[in-house]
């Protein structure tokens, strides 16, 4: 890949700028401070993420690949995530019998657990954090926004 493009960077303008700079710093912030709530329980957004993608699966179990496609993790994390998640006792992997590479995330009881006693100060800090400060409106448009956004970033990720 050479150093230059063949057609110049489309830079960003005072308004392109402005909103995703705003959009940047906001949600990194919101982020974090969702991690730090989370922190009593000793869980990360990461951790809290998997687990209600599981609480919510059939058995609360789901195969691997699936579950790192709709965290948009790479295989690779979501394995990282898996062992540190494993190692507290809050999920297991076992091997799917119709496929030999394939292997299931399943949530244990020590899992179920972790996620009941969080969901309501994650929900609370969800709520203080992000939704009392958006309008009905506000909710709407975002969704519209956001669901534009991974649906592209979904294909770009199937296509790879």
């Amino acid at each position: 890949m050479s150093g230059q493009n063949a057609t110049a960077p489309r830079w960003l303008n005072a308004a392109e700028m402005k909103a995703w700079r705003r959009y940047i710093i906001a949600s990194r912030r919101l982020l974090e401070a969702l991690d730090t709530d989370l922190e009593d329980h000793d869980l990360s957004m990461a951790d809290y993420e998997i687990l209600a993608q599981l609480s919510d699966a059939p058995e609360r179990k789901m195969r691997m690949s699936e579950l790192a496609d709709i965290a948009l993790l790479s295989r690779s994390r979501l394995s990282h995530r898996m062992k540190v998640m494993e190692k507290a006792g809050w999920v297991k992997r076992e091997a799917c019998p119709s496929d030999k590479r394939g292997y299931f995330a399943v949530m244990t009881a020590k899992g179920w657990k972790a996620i009941v006693a969080a969901a309501p100060d994650h929900v609370e800090s969800v709520r203080t954090r992000f939704v009392d400060h958006l309008t009905k409106a506000d909710q709407e448009a975002l969704a519209q926004i956001f669901s534009r956004i991974e649906d592209s970033l979904r294909k770009e990720v199937s296509e790879n």
